[in-house]
């Protein structure tokens, strides 16, 4: 018993933290209480929810939908601010709150132009709940071609590839100088920004203007790296010269030794 006991209890000393880390990470709203334990239409959307780009940000419903995520009375009052969903035409500025940027190229596209005809918005491509991140694989035929033919989104996809590519390279490359120890913080910032201006290029849907802003951005993106890439060489001659330093301390080690041990030998020898 008293070992069962000493067990709960270890348990619990390592277990609790984390318990509390992951509930602070992820609060369990009004929203989610209520409509995540039914069934149907009404459980859906948490369900899809759930592994979300919006999920694993931190994006919770009401912060898309407003109302008061701590209140069951005040959950969806529009006195809180609740919007519930909009209708078709009305999407993007719903999307457009936040994603700022990606709004004004959409709103010069030809989905934007023809948004009053049925035109494709945000939830067309990205999904309503389960919100997927912008990436190549958004751009393929079985999904453009609901609308219209391949033609151009292939265009597109193509002229993205290169870039798309360079971008995935390029962080993987800052990931293993920060385990060597160099700082990237800076690298990384700028990487953040060059990424939020390709995205906001998906968005145009215009062939020309992908092309030449992703050349761009691809030119940009290597002067980030031939920046990043003199820091590295730097650190690696610094290592290098540390390396020698220590191997000369450790010869002149082993020379000042040997000179104490014939020393000592020739006063044993006295």
């Amino acid at each position: 018993m008293k070992r069962g006991l000493l067990f709960v209890s270890v348990a619990l000393f390592w277990l609790l933290p984390v318990g509390l880390a992951l509930a602070a990470e992820m609060p369990e709203t009004v929203c989610l209480q209520c409509h995540g334990g039914q069934a149907g239409p009404l459980g859906a959307p948490v369900k899809a929810w759930q592994g979300s780009v919006h999920q694993r940000n931190g994006i919770f419903c009401h912060d898309c939908h407003g109302g008061d995520p701590a209140d069951f009375a005040n959950a969806m009052s529009p006195a809180r601010g609740f919007v519930g969903a909009p209708e078709h035409a009305a999407v993007p500025e719903f999307c457009g709150r936040c994603h700022v940027g990606v709004l004004a190229d959409y709103r010069e596209s030809l989905h934007g132009v023809k948004l009053a005809q049925g035109g494709a918005q945000c939830v067309t491509c990205h999904g309503s709940h389960a919100v997927k991140e912008t990436s190549l694989e958004l751009i393929n035929e079985q999904s453009c071609t609901r609308c219209h033919d391949y033609g151009r989104a292939a265009q597109i996809k193509t002229a993205l590839a290169e870039t798309d590519a360079r971008f995935a390279g390029f962080g993987e490359e800052l990931e293993r100088l920060k385990k060597l120890g160099v700082s990237v913080a800076a690298a990384k910032g700028a990487l953040f920004d060059l990424r939020n201006r390709y995205h906001r290029v998906f968005h145009s849907f215009n062939v020309e203007k992908v092309r030449a802003e992703t050349g761009r951005i691809a030119s940009e993106l290597e002067k980030l790296r031939n920046e990043v890439a003199g820091h590295d060489a730097r650190f690696s001659q610094r290592k290098l010269w540390g390396g020698i330093v220590i191997g000369l301390l450790l010869v002149l080690g082993v020379v000042l030794l040997q000179v104490r041990h014939t020393y000592e030998e020739e006063e044993r020898d006295r």
